[in-house]
């Protein structure tokens, strides 16, 4: 069992740094983003494509539009060598960019999340009008994960709160050890 869980995101502090926009496919149809984001294997026919909205130094692991990660072939192999079996990767053509990209879809969903050890957590209510979301989590702040029930998992999202991209202490180190960009990890 890890020691240790992070959540993963877009160093968006990075000085110089590009951003990049909306997944779209082939035909310029929008890629839904919450596809990428349930933590469950998806299907996109032919290539993505994704536009550089503000140019800067290209990274190794950024998120476009909606927080969709996106990988450089190099991170990729990480996930790879130690979660095969919990990513799922689709190519991905950034404009003007001759790099090899991913983006990075993870098809596991651990239920972890310790409320108690949380600074906050939010739940939809029947008088929030949202039906079919009630007892489903509205917002989770400072999370905290229970890692006996996280198991062997190396990288997930959240049961509840799949906005949440967690990764294991061996991953972390992993994309540190590559001198991956972009990458910034909060340990969870």
């Amino acid at each position: 069992m890890t020691s240790r869980y992070y959540r993963l995101s877009d160093d968006v502090a990075l000085a110089g740094r590009w951003e990049l926009g909306k997944l779209g496919d082939e035909r310029g149809e929008e890629v839904w983003p919450a596809l990428l984001m349930r933590g469950v294997p998806a299907h996109v026919d032919g290539r993505i494509k994704v536009p550089v909205k503000i140019p800067g130094q290209p990274l190794d692991f950024s998120h476009a539009a909606f927080g969709i990660p996106v990988v450089h072939v190099r991170a990729a192999s990480v996930f790879m060598e130690l979660a095969s079996n919990d990513v799922q990767f689709f190519p991905v053509d950034i404009e003007g960019q001759t790099e090899k990209y991913l983006v990075l879809n993870t098809t596991r969903v651990v239920n972890c999340i310790d409320d108690q050890a949380s600074e906050e957590v939010r739940y939809w209510k029947p008088e929030d009008g949202r039906p079919e979301k009630t007892g489903q989590y509205r917002a989770v702040y400072g999370m905290r994960i229970d890692r006996a029930k996280a198991g062997d998992a190396r990288v997930f999202r959240t049961w509840g709160w799949t906005v949440a991209l967690i990764v294991s202490e061996e991953i972390k180190k992993a994309l540190e050890h590559i001198g991956a960009t972009g990458a910034k990890f909060k340990e969870v």
